[in-house]
């Protein structure tokens, strides 16, 4: 874990790109995410791309691989709905510990991989803890404003869950990410914390939130200094945002927390905004020049791509973020 905190201190590092935008290319279908052992389930399961690191484990390697081709540092798990709380979606809330389990497996086989044929780069694997899809922080019923779907505790216990699997499948450090409601954060957060005193162990954290539209704020109503200050009592690796606009709208949040803080700070943002058909149409080249600005004013330390991008997307970045030093940081402390 400690060859995160060298590589940071060296060198710009680079995260993946998205992959829902890659597995849509195998245009699995409802067989496909089913595979045998799931055969008969009562429920409908396509759209549940966790279950492919069970169900289709080859093709999540496939993805993993080709990001790390591409130049990626790091990627990430295949665990975006990795809780109970998302899978209650496809009655799965008994799968939780293994869909983490074997996707984290799956990342972890295939780092070491590319780590042994490349020992001078070596290669990352993050646990990525999606936000669930409920918010502890705002009412789903505009008639009753009280009202809340989850509670803290609910999503302590379910991060907990998740965090303890992707450990135990041998991730590197851990990527509680899209945040749109800092107490959702703040719940796997205080889980995260609750593992490592727990186990007696160190993980680093990287924390991404969302900047949901052009007010600037994230879903629960923060702008990204407030989101910054509200997450800072805790040891992180590196805070930044991810996913909801494309690079050149993230640019003025990154600068509004970059010289704010010691943390290190990252960004992968969407290839542009989706086309009225909710797809992605920003080119590799038109995203890496937006990215390039970020390099120019030297905002960031850890940079990658959310939806909609690719691996030839992320080789445009990495060959544009190799020309770059990183963003100062205090020495990190592993």
């Amino acid at each position: 874990m400690s060859n995160i905190y060298k590589a940071l201190q060296e060198r710009i590092l680079v995260l993946d790109g998205a992959m829902g935008t890659m597995l849509q290319q195998y245009k699995f279908t409802e067989a496909d995410f089913r595979g045998e052992r799931f055969k008969n389930y009562p429920t409908s399961l396509q759209g549940n791309n966790d279950l492919l690191s069970i169900t289709q484990p080859q093709a999540i390697k496939e993805v993993h691989a080709k990001y790390f081709e591409a130049g990626a540092d790091i990627v990430e798990t295949n665990t975006f709905s990795g809780t109970t709380i998302a899978m209650a979606d496809y009655q799965m809330e008994d799968l939780v510990y293994e869909l983490n389990f074997q996707s984290a497996k799956i990342a972890r086989e295939v780092a070491d991989e590319f780590t042994a044929k490349e020992p001078q780069k070596p290669r990352f694997v993050a646990g990525s803890i999606g936000p669930t899809n409920k918010t502890a922080s705002m009412s789903p019923d505009v008639n009753d404003p009280g009202f809340r779907a989850v509670t803290f505790n609910d999503l302590r216990i379910a991060y907990k869950q998740q965090v303890e699997a992707l450990l135990d499948g041998g991730v590197d450090l851990l990527l509680v990410e899209t945040v749109f409601d800092t107490l959702n954060a703040k719940a796997a957060l205080f889980a995260i914390e609750e593992v490592k005193e727990e186990r007696k162990i160190n993980v680093p954290i990287m924390l991404s939130g969302t900047i949901t539209d052009a007010s600037g704020r994230t879903l629960s109503g923060q702008t990204a200094e407030a989101f910054l200050i509200s997450v800072s009592h805790i040891p992180l690796l590196s805070v930044g945002f991810n996913c909801a606009l494309g690079a050149n709208l993230l640019q003025p949040h990154l600068e509004a927390i970059s010289n704010k803080t010691d943390f290190a700070i990252s960004a992968h943002p969407n290839a542009g905004l989706p086309n009225a058909f909710g797809e992605y149409d920003e080119t590799p080249e038109e995203m890496g020049e937006q990215i390039e600005e970020y390099l120019k004013k030297n905002l960031i330390n850890i940079i990658g791509g959310c939806c909609g991008t690719t691996p030839e997307h992320i080789r445009v970045i990495a060959n544009i973020a190799q020309k770059y030093k990183p963003r100062k940081v205090l020495e990190l402390i592993d």
